[in-house]
């Protein structure tokens, strides 16, 4: 939600005023203020299917913490429900938590 704008006769409150809605909406308007910390995800080696819980399409994610060495990136171009699931591949088997936004 942008940050409102209210009318008034004062015009240097109201540039005061655009100049914060300026500055302020791209920050609260980014995608990662809402984002869901997913813990302890069990990867297995290959494409994985993961519930992000976001209700929504998924912009981004972000790990966190990896519990064992293994090269992570996801195929979300090819993922037919991207408002539910986030597909991850992983080069071994790990543990993580991400991110996601």
């Amino acid at each position: 939600m942008p940050l409102p704008v209210f009318k008034d006769p004062n015009k240097n409150l109201m540039l005061l005023q655009t100049n914060w809605a300026q500055q302020l909406n791209p920050i609260i308007q980014s995608p990662i203020n809402g984002n869901v910390i997913l813990k302890s995800i069990a990867l297995k080696t290959g494409l994985n299917v993961i519930n992000h819980l976001l209700g929504r399409d998924l912009q981004g994610w972000i790990p966190v913490r990896r519990r064992a060495e293994a090269q992570i990136w996801d195929t979300q171009d090819s993922n037919p429900n991207p408002q539910l699931t986030l597909y991850l591949n992983s080069s071994a088997d790990a543990t993580v938590d991400l991110v996601v936004f």
